[in-house]
């Protein structure tokens, strides 16, 4: 097994005294780590500084001249906070934005201050404790509670808040002078600590050296712990304590731990100095003064990792965010980190601490790799076992979601529920619920049964909890039932498409538009819109309006919307949407605007005009409109309204237009227009535009000179062409109408030469003096090309006195190569100072014609345009050109000018004057005909001239740009190894040596031999790097830089042998070194390691250690290691030295050397002696560390099988046993794997394996022993009693009935019902499945497989089966094995069976009367199928008296079938009864019938009176009659009273003569009408006298007693009715019985 990867990530970040920090700062006085952001440094030099480093960016340092006692920064990374300490002042600054956020001054000393939080700083005094949340804008501190006396004459080290700001600590030490004294148990730093609650205001003083506040939520907790941890060192030892704060109901309390903390032998004075927590992890970081690190798991108190990490101590640490480690600098200026390898550290505790629950507690909690197949292995043996609860928490906290899959959802469903408890799918549910968030398929699996059930609330609580996730497929379940609760779930599954949908069928359109925006989402706006316009159109109007008016233009095309919206015929609505789209009025919008006003045009023309007359849109097929309009009566009628919407000027404008296009079409609409708003444009002004369309040569023949003149300069409706003509051939007196007209239309050339020929040069004057003076230029050039005299010429351009451009005169005169002429004027204009660059480019151009020192002149005047006059120069004199180009920086053109005239000096000059780098490259192309000849001039003249560096650097850049090595080098030749200013500059220097290494190899030692004031450093590299070695060595023997030169000699040159001769001769550590890791590289390892050690240079030892071993050299590693040792406290050297020692099997020396002071990594070491089978040197190893684990295995090896299992009982640990059993068992050392086996079995994921074991090696009676013996202990688990039920069930059945007797309550019953099935155990099987409350199971398995049968408990498992299928078959199997039990059972069974089915299987079977009595129990459920099976009983057993009970109590049976089965039974009784049930049915006939067949009179007559029938009465009556039976007869009249008519009875009497049998009934229907009169007589009396009291006195009663007597008798009365017969008449009105 390869030894396992550290644990822990080590990293350096910083070296602070390579950013240039004095070693004397780095200290607790003066440095403070208050995050991971920012360390802050006060340098006590000359002038006292501040230095800032940001931790995250090495090069964003900041140093301020600041005097203060203390510094810190705020903990945020984003921001440059800095809180300063000056005596009792204290002020906090934003260095970002350089505001001061807060001062105070103090009342007393302030011995300690830190940031608690982002915005707080707590402040310790010598007596009090204050906290001042600046950041908040607290203008003060304000007090917390006072320092305990515990901490007087303490040294404050930190201040501490919990996350919640309940609790407080503050942390102090101090020396003990009572240290080591007799009686004493203290340490020499004695540690002192004050905890504080701030709810209580409650403070306890406290032992310890370091603190840390942390939470931590168990299994099962609602809510997280609160957790307080401290550490402290006693001379007895360390402790580091872990305890519960503040616990809060319904929490479980947690456990304090104290464990020990180790320090090695040689740290006997090391004590803890820091303490830092991992929340991500549940790590707690110990560090000690002498750089340990120490780390434990918090909830268990567990040490996983101990090593040192420094030499020097780490003053000051604080939390790591990034990797949730801890971060601390020590007294060497090194910042160093550690933090959980997160790849390394589950496997790391598998196989060193052997501790696999510790290792899946850190992969749950941290979702860490490494413990998948045991989180795995662990949730199958709970599954298995029936520890669904078990199994439930194991799967919802697994690491990183391993097994929270939709397969573990499935498995959940289909396992069975534990009487008792929540089904196993609802635990995990629940679980997952508590612990956060609920993945996809989770989610879906949790709602889909909510849904069902109608409990939205409670989807709706989750969801504001944030504990579902939400997808498309959870929106689509809950959208069956809620769309809100649907919309809300596709919001946050970011599901646009369905959003839309939602907010669509919820009526929210104008939510559609700003949600696909924010989400980037292009939903089909015109289909949403015709979907709401064909149900809302006013809606889908305002839907229109919002997509069409998006900032971003029209969502859905405007024709889209149009064609929409006229679909429906809403042409209101589109025009509304159009106008309000096209307000803006765009040339692109013209097709719309068409569309818009042809809609109107043809359906709504009043809109139309409205909309033209509102002039909105001019874009528009104004042709196809017009056309429109036309049709629609709008043009005329529009256009002269039209110019009531027009300004005064604008109405002109168009009447101008009218008269000018088509004075004749449009002359009596202009007349009509001028008549209608004559009054708002003035008739003045109306008949000046008539009058302008008078004629001006009318007003010139009549000589209206001055008209003329005015309509040749207002007037824009003549022909200028013509008019001007029409002027010189008139030849007025005055010319300045066609002055006018020439200057107004640019005939300036004809007017002069017109006014010259013709002797009117006034007129010329007053043209250019008092017209237009602008025209000069173009009058002067007309008089030249007259030949005009250059004296009237200069006369005429001295009078003029406006301004016109000196530009276009100059052009004129040039042009015709008359530029002298003007030169007094331009003498005259600089005298006058003008500045005008134009004056001096002419006087330039003078001076170059008439070469007047040119030179002088464009050197010295700056006011010419270099351009223009360079330009001029260009080929009359090149030279003088470069000076104006040069002057004015002309590139390009200085460029061209030189090059076509060969000016290659001049150029070369200029350049290097120039120093352009972009110039440069455009005269250095390859492509130049002209660069050779260019660069030779800068070689010979223009460099050697040159006197500035950076003139001479600008072109050695352009040089080494353009790629010229050549040249280059020749320059740099020039002014380096010939004298000049540049010869000893540095950078030159080694720029010719680069040159020559790229492009001259041959000349390098040359120059290494002439120069020496190169970069010795950089051009060796070079030289080295273009394989110059010799020359490269050269350099560095040279410059005595002999390491280097030795690094050439091995590593280049590769003469190990020339170099062993150089470091003798030299003999120098460094190249000692040098030659030695030459040597290694060359694997000639024992020579390397004679050189580190002649060097004394333990510092490459990782690298020898390395190849050392893989060539097996351990003797020489020794002798290294040893002399490494000497210098170097480095784990790793020790680690490797006592790997040696064990290689090389000097295991005196290992003891020695582990009896020492060491560092070494003892675990380590004694991992890869037991992978090389070195078990000795395991053993020696392992027991010096006491690490029992490893021991015991190391010893299992050895043979040592006694002491393997002692060294088991010390380590305490899983995997150690389990190691310690197997080979116990396969030594069959029972005795001894039994006491592993019983620290074994307690674990349920190791019993599996461990009976495995066992059977596989056919050890029955061991392992059943094994495991009997464990019953008793203590931690006694489900799974030991569930697994030697299977055993017993194997190999012992005889015993499992009784253990499951005693113990079924602690089995899984399911695992031991599957093992007694197989191995056909069917009592043992009964009596689990009884007991699993499996009645279902049980009864089956009784019917099914027992042989001797127990009737009663049968019964008790029958009556609670869910399957009531089982129930019959019970029925069904009694009748066939036990009949004489049937009723028992069926009396048992009666509350849950369906009775028909039952009487139906009796049926069948026929063996219906041994269910008698269950057919009598069940009748009063009065149910037909019973009923009937019963009835059917009785007609058998021929007992009518039960069978006429049984007909009159229990109706629900079919009666006609059973009176047509009883008419013809032979039994008289029987065929009563049929009587009775058709007489019970209204058949009264039938019933008759059969009274009559067997003469039953009574039985007729009570059929009679049952009838109600008056036919049916006095048919009876008739027979009675005709048979002779007057008895009868006299017998119905009294039974048939009320239904039997008088005028009947009279016949019959008076025809049979039967009067003394009918006076009865004549007797009773007299007295009946007696007594109905009296009763009305009574009525009617209380009636009137009721009325007459209720009429005033004074008006009489308009009621007389007859007509009283006889209204009332028409009216209601309460008397019995005729026919009736009173109870009392002594004749019975129906009979009761049956005789």
């Amino acid at each position: 097994m390869a030894a396992p990867e550290k644990p822990i990530t080590f990293t350096e970040h910083l070296q602070l005294t390579a950013l240039g920090i004095q070693p004397a700062s780095i200290s607790f006085q003066s440095l403070t780590l208050e995050s991971d952001a920012w360390i802050c440094v006060r340098e006590q030099l000359d002038t006292p500084q501040v230095v800032i480093v940001n931790l995250n960016d090495s090069n964003d340092i900041v140093r301020r001249p600041i005097t203060a006692d203390s510094a810190i920064m705020n903990p945020r990374a984003g921001e440059k906070i800095l809180a300063l300490k000056a005596g009792r002042q204290l002020q906090v600054f934003n260095l970002g934005n350089k505001s001061k956020i807060g001062a105070h001054l103090m009342n007393e000393d302030v011995t300690f201050w830190t940031w608690i939080n982002d915005t707080t700083i707590g402040i310790v005094t010598e007596r009090e404790v204050l906290h001042w949340k600046v950041m908040d804008g607290q203008a003060a501190p304000s007090k917390v509670f006072d320092r305990h006396a515990t901490l007087a004459g303490n040294q404050i080290i930190n201040y501490r808040m919990s996350q919640d700001e309940k609790w407080l600590v503050v942390v102090g030490i101090s020396s003990n002078p009572n240290a080591g004294q007799p009686g004493q148990n203290g340490f020499k730093i004695k540690g002192a600590m004050q905890l504080y609650s701030v709810e209580r205001g409650v403070s306890q003083p406290i032992e310890g050296h370091a603190a840390a506040f942390a939470t931590v939520k168990m299994d099962g907790a609602p809510q997280e712990s609160k957790l307080f941890c401290f550490a402290v060192r006693t001379a007895n030892g360390a402790k580091l304590h872990i305890v519960e704060i503040g616990h809060q109901a319904p929490n479980p309390p947690f456990q304090k731990k104290a464990v020990d903390v180790f320090f090695p032998t040689e740290a006997t004075n090391d004590f803890p100095v820091a303490l830092q927590v991992s929340p991500k992890h549940g790590i707690l970081y110990l560090v000690t003064k002498f750089g340990f690190i120490h780390l434990y798991e918090i909830e268990t108190g567990q040490c996983i990792y101990m090593n040192r990490i420094s030499g020097e101590t780490i003053f000051t640490t604080a939390q790591h965010e990034s990797t949730s480690g801890i971060i601390g600098v020590n007294r060497k200026g090194q910042v160093l980190s550690v933090s959980v390898d997160e790849d390394t550290i589950v496997p790391y505790v598998q196989q060193v601490i052997n501790s696999p629950e510790l290792a899946i507690k850190l992969a749950t909690r941290g979702g860490l790799p490494g413990a998948d197949h045991i989180i795995q292995q662990q949730y199958q043996v709970y599954i298995q076992n029936g520890q669904y609860s078990e199994a439930a928490k194991i799967a919802a906290n697994s690491p990183r979601g391993l097994l929270r899959t939709p397969q573990t959802i499935e498995t959940f469903k289909k396992l069975p529920a534990v009487p008792g408890t929540l089904s196993p799918i609802l635990q995990y549910f629940g679980i997952l619920l508590e612990k956060g968030e609920l993945n996809k398929y989770e989610s879906l699996e949790l709602a889909r049964p909510v849904i069902q059930q109608g409990k939205k609330q409670l989807l709706e609580k989750w969801l504001k909890e944030n504990k579902l996730e939400c997808s498309e497929e959870l929106g689509d379940l809950c959208r069956l039932t809620d769309m809100n609760l649907a919309l809300s779930v596709y919001l946050r599954a970011n599901v646009p498409n369905k959003v839309v949908a939602a907010f669509a069928e919820l009526g929210q359109f104008d939510k559609i538009v700003l949600y696909s925006k924010k989400v980037n989402y292009t939903p089909d706006y015109a289909q949403l819109l015709q979907h709401l316009v064909r149900i809302n159109p006013d809606k889908g109007a305002e839907f229109a309006t919002q997509i069409v008016n998006d900032e971003s233009g029209s969502l859905v095309d405007l024709d889209r919307i149009v064609d929409i919206f006229m679909s429906q015929n809403m042409l209101q609505q589109a025009t509304s949407i159009l106008l309000d789209a096209l307000k803006d009025n765009k040339p692109e919008q013209g097709p719309l605007q068409t569309r818009l006003l042809e809609m109107n045009l043809v359906s709504a023309p009043q809109v139309a005009d409205a909309i033209l007359g509102n002039e909105m849109f001019t874009h528009y097929d104004r042709p196809r409109i017009a056309n429109l309009a036309e049709k629609a009566g709008l043009m005329q009628r529009w256009l002269v309204n039209f110019f009531g919407q027009l300004t005064v000027e604008q109405s002109f404008a168009c009447l101008h237009e009218m008269l000018k296009t088509n004075i004749r079409q449009n002359l009596q609409l202009v007349v009509q227009i001028a008549s209608k708003y004559s009054d708002l444009l003035g008739p003045v002004k109306l008949i000046e535009l008539f009058e302008q369309y008078k004629s001006s040569e009318a007003a010139t023949r009549t000589g209206q000179i001055r008209e003329v003149e005015r309509m040749c300069r207002e007037s824009n409706f003549y022909n200028p062409e013509k008019v001007k003509n029409f002027l010189k051939e008139a030849r007025l007196s005055d010319q300045l109408p066609l002055i006018i007209v020439c200057d107004r239309f640019d005939f300036v050339h004809d007017l002069v030469l017109y006014l010259y020929q013709n002797g009117l040069t006034n007129f010329i004057e007053i043209y250019v003096t008092r017209v237009n003076s602008a025209r000069t230029p173009q009058v002067i050039g007309g008089l030249l090309d007259v030949d005009c005299d250059e004296q009237t010429i200069k006369s005429l351009l001295a009078s003029v006195t406006g301004t016109f451009p000196i530009d276009e005169l100059v052009d004129e005169v040039e042009k015709r190569n008359r530029l002298k002429l003007i030169l007094p004027w331009l003498n005259t204009k600089v005298e006058q100072g003008s500045t005008d660059h134009s004056v001096y480019n002419a006087i330039a151009k003078i001076s170059i014609d008439s070469n007047n020192n040119p030179e002088a002149f464009l050197k010295e005047n700056n006011l010419y345009d270099p351009a223009i006059v360079g330009k001029y120069c260009e080929k009359r004199d090149p030279y003088l050109a470069y000076i104006a180009y040069a002057k004015g920086l002309c590139d390009d053109e200085l460029i061209n000018i030189t090059n076509e005239n060969q000016m290659y000096k001049h150029q070369a000059r200029y350049l290097v004057k120039r120093k352009e780098i972009d110039l440069w490259t455009q005269v250095l192309d390859p492509e130049s005909i002209h660069r050779r000849a260019l660069i030779d001039q800068v070689i010979a003249t223009a460099i050697p001239e040159c006197t500035d560096p950076d003139d001479v650097s600008v072109t050695v850049k352009a040089f080494m740009h353009m790629e010229l090595h050549g040249p280059l080098l020749e320059l740099l030749e020039k002014i380096i190894i010939e004298q000049s200013p540049f010869s000893d500059n540095r950078s030159l220097q080694s720029l010719m040596f680069l040159t020559a290494i790229k492009n001259d190899k041959g000349k390098v030692m040359g120059y290494i031999n002439k120069l020496s004031g190169y970069d010795v450093d950089a051009i060796a590299k070079v030289a080295t790097e273009a394989g110059l070695y010799e020359e490269a060595f050269t350099i560095y023997q040279k410059h005595d830089m002999h390491a280097e030169a030795m690094s050439v000699l091995v590593e280049h040159m590769v003469s190990i042998d020339r170099g062993f001769a150089y470091a003798n001769k030299i003999n120098q550590p460094a190249v000692w070194s040098r030659l030695g890791k030459a040597q290694l590289d060359g694997l000639r390892v024992k020579d390397a390691i004679d050189s580190y050690i002649k060097a004394e240079d333990p510092s490459n030892f990782a690298e020898v250690i390395e190849i050392a071993n893989r060539a097996g050299k351990h003797e020489d590693l020794v002798r290294f290691l040893q002399m490494a040792r000497k210098t170097a406290r480095e784990p790793k050297i020790d680690t490797e030295l006592a790997y040696a020692y064990a290689k090389t099997d000097r295991l005196h020396d290992m003891e020695e050397f582990l009896g020492m002071t060491n560092v070494a990594d003892i675990l380590q070491v004694g991992e890869k002696c037991f992978e090389d089978e070195l078990y000795q040197a395991s053993k020696l190893l392992f027991s010096s560390i006491s690490n029992w684990a490893r021991l015991a295995t190391t010893l299992i090896y050895l043979g040592e099988n006694q002491a393997a299992v002692d060294a088991a009982r010390k380590a305490g640990n899983t995997q150690v046993w389990k190691q310690v059993n197997a080979a116990c068992v396969d030594k069959k050392e029972f005795r001894l794997a039994q006491i592993c086996g019983l620290n074994l079995i307690v674990h349920a994921e190791e019993l599996p394996a461990l009976l495995s074991l066992y059977e596989r090696n056919g050890y029955f009676d061991e392992i059943i022993s094994l495991m009997e013996g464990g019953l008793g202990l203590e931690r006694a688990h489900m799974g030991m009693f569930t697994e030697l039920s299977v055993l017993y069930a194997k190999y012992r059945p005889e015993k499992l009935m009784e253990h499951l007797k005693l113990f079924w309550q602690r089995v899984n019953i399911p695992k031991v019902i599957k093992s007694a099935e197989q191995a056909h155990l069917w009592p043992e099987l009964v009596f689990l499945y009884i007991v699993y409350d499996e009645p279902d199971n049980a009864a089956l398995a009784m019917m099914e497989r027992l042989g001797e049968w127990d009737h009663d408990q049968f019964k008790k498992v029958i009556v609670k089966v869910a399957n009531m299928e089982i129930a019959y078959k019970a029925v069904a199997f009694y009748l066939a094995r036990q009949p004489t039990l049937l009723p028992d059972l069926l009396a048992a069974l009666t509350p849950r069976l369906d009775h028909g089915r039952v009487v139906k299987i009796l049926q069948t079977e026929d063996h219906l009367p041994l269910a008698k009595q269950y057919l009598v129990a069940t009748q009063k459920l009065n149910l037909s199928v019973v009923n009937e099976a019963y009835n059917d009983l009785l007609i058998e057993e021929e007992d009518h008296v039960t069978l006429r009970s049984s007909l009159e109590t229990h109706d629900q049976y079919d009666a006609i079938k059973l009176a047509k089965r009883l008419e013809s039974h032979e039994l008289l009784e029987f065929r009563r009864i049929a009587a009775l049930l058709y007489r019970l049915n209204g058949m009264w006939e039938e019933s008759l019938g059969l009274a009559k067949a067997d003469r039953l009179w009574r039985d007729a007559l009570e059929t009679a009176a049952a009838s109600k029938d008056i036919s049916v009465a006095e048919e009876l009556a008739g027979y009675f009659v005709s048979i002779g039976n007057k008895d009868a007869f006299a017998a119905i009249l009294y039974v048939c009273f009320e239904l039997v008519r008088p005028d009947f009875v009279e016949e019959m009497s008076w025809r049979f003569g039967l009067g003394d049998y009918s006076m009865p009934y004549k007797l009773q229907q007299q007295r009946d009408q007696s007594t109905k009169v009296l009763a009305l007589e009574k009525e009617v009396k209380e009636l009137r006298e009721k009325t007459t009291s209720k009429e005033p006195d004074s008006e009489p009663s308009l009621m007389g007693t007859g007509l009283g007597g006889r209204l009332m008798i028409g009216g209601p009365t309460g008397g019995p009715q005729f026919g009736g017969m009173p109870n009392g008449g002594g004749l019975m009105s129906q009979p009761t019985g049956f005789y």
